[in-house]
């Protein structure tokens, strides 16, 4: 691999947002008019073009993420992973939703049912905030750009600060491919700086949004998406403390294997994972809090930014200030750029009578250990804590936490068992969401195939001629789509 000469980009003008905006109305029309094989066979040459690019794509994440190469080597594989994915998924054809219900005059409604048939459809021009700490995987062509393409929308890109040089370079890669792919001109496109991306939030030919970053920033798009004359689903993944409950026999029978996973975990990627598990909650008298005092934990790694620097400091000073915390472990330079990790300590009395406080993220290498005394407060703890992106528990079979599992899936969109959240796999049945403040669509997933149903709204037609109708609903089903006729699959 050698250093990249790439430039960074300017900041787009309001001129150049027209044009970009104008051309993403049009082309998202012709493109959801694509057959969903004919999209599939172009996400996939997106996919063969950044992985041709990769020795030109990871050098300048490198230099502008401090993000090293076999991490980003992977998670470019992962990005072309996932649009190959959703290639099959339009190829299936059951994301579409089709249904069809016939004629009937004897419904028993006491009415007759008039023909009906009902089919998912592209909304329309989506707008996709790109997210700093996975430079390919929930940036420019992340899953947010490919679950939208894949539904048959274009896409508006506003690059994240962070990386801009990279961000150009994989928008020129990911424009090249779909225009060879025949995809209309206009139907992807990246701006640059933080007006453009708020007045394309504004403007009324973007239809949905999504956007993955801290709780502030996701929360001030939010408001605009919503205080628009027409508001907009917008889909914001903004922060997650991501807890870990270890049970008594559980921290018996594995304290070892649950001290060394917690370390590699909140420490993974410099703790800027959105899963980092950011507090684990122990019986006291366990010697899971002396092993932890006594661990060597990993050197110090650089953050990817100078923004995400200065947060960390800012956050962990505010923690390190609170009396009800004390340094269970810490670094040489916990505060220095690179900041070494720390290990925090407090009490289930504490946790309990301040937990807004105490349960704060901390996007960095830091967690919070708490010691319980009785397994009685887990779920008076666990019902502490506001929406969570995961929520784990390490116990045995015969731990009596059903209760406490119940808690926890009201508060998370992914419950763990004897498994660490860092590590998101691409998948099916994939939740990556959860209630706010994780995400602000709790219904909604960022993360695997069922994440084509953000960009995409039901229709029904109802007594349409056969030939008016989409080919998804049409009688012969010339697609092969997957359908629900009369209330059967067929």
């Amino acid at each position: 691999m050698t250093a990249t000469t790439a430039t960074v980009p300017e900041t787009t003008t309001p001129d150049q947002l027209e044009s970009v905006l104008a051309a993403a109305q049009a082309a998202s029309r012709t493109w959801g008019a694509w057959l969903p094989a004919e999209r599939a066979t172009a996400l996939e040459s997106v996919a063969d073009a950044l992985d041709a690019a990769t020795g030109e794509l990871v050098p300048t994440a490198m230099a502008e993420t401090n993000l090293p190469e076999g991490r980003l080597t992977g998670e470019l594989k992962r990005t072309t992973f996932q649009l190959r994915l959703f290639a099959e998924v339009l190829r299936d054809g059951g994301y579409l939703d089709a249904r069809i219900d016939h004629a009937d005059p004897d419904w028993p409604m006491g009415a007759p049912r008039p023909d009906l048939r009902r089919v998912l459809e592209p909304v329309g021009p989506v707008l996709v905030f790109a997210a700093s700490n996975f430079p390919f995987a929930f940036s420019v062509a992340g899953g947010d750009t490919a679950s939208a393409l894949a539904a048959g929308n274009a896409v508006v890109l506003k690059a994240h600060s962070g990386h801009l040089k990279l961000s150009r370079q994989t928008g020129d890669v990911v424009t090249a491919a779909l225009a060879a792919a025949g995809a209309p001109e206009g139907i992807f496109a990246v701006v640059f700086g933080t007006d453009a991306g708020r007045e394309a939030l504004k403007d009324p030919r973007v239809k949905a949004a999504g956007f993955t970053g801290s709780i502030p920033g996701g929360r001030a798009l939010f408001d605009i998406a919503n205080a628009r004359p027409e508001p907009i689903p917008f889909y914001g993944e903004l922060g997650s403390n991501n807890p870990v409950f270890v049970t008594e026999a559980a921290a018996a029978v594995n304290g070892t294997d649950i001290v060394n996973g917690f370390i590699a975990s909140f420490t993974a990627g410099a703790g800027q994972f959105c899963t980092k598990p950011g507090t684990i909650l122990v019986p006291a008298g366990s010697g899971i809090t002396e092993a932890l005092r006594q661990s060597v934990l990993p050197a110090a790694a650089k953050l990817l930014n100078a923004r995400i620097q200065s947060g960390y400091e800012e956050v962990l000073g505010r923690l390190g200030s609170d009396s009800r915390l004390s340094v269970l472990v810490q670094g040489p330079d916990p505060l220095a750029d690179p900041p070494s990790p720390t290990l925090l300590h407090t009490t289930a009395e504490a946790m309990l009578a301040a937990p807004h406080e105490l349960q704060q993220e901390c996007f960095g290498p830091t967690a919070v250990v708490v010691e319980y005394d009785d397994e009685t407060q887990l779920e008076q703890l666990a019902e502490t804590f506001e929406g969570q992106l995961t929520a784990t528990v390490f116990g045995t079979e015969d731990d009596r936490v059903a209760g406490l599992i119940s808690v926890l899936a009201r508060k998370a969109g992914r419950v763990l068992w004897n498994q660490w959240p860092t590590g998101v796999s691409v998948t099916y049945a994939q939740q990556h969401g959860g209630p706010y403040p994780a995400t602000t669509a709790s219904g909604s997933t960022s993360v695997g195939t069922a994440a084509i149903g953000r960009f995409l709204r039901p229709v029904a037609y109802q007594g349409m001629p056969q030939h008016l109708l989409p080919e998804a609903l049409q009688e012969e089903n010339p697609l092969g789509i997957p359908r629900l006729v009369n209330g059967k699959r067929a």
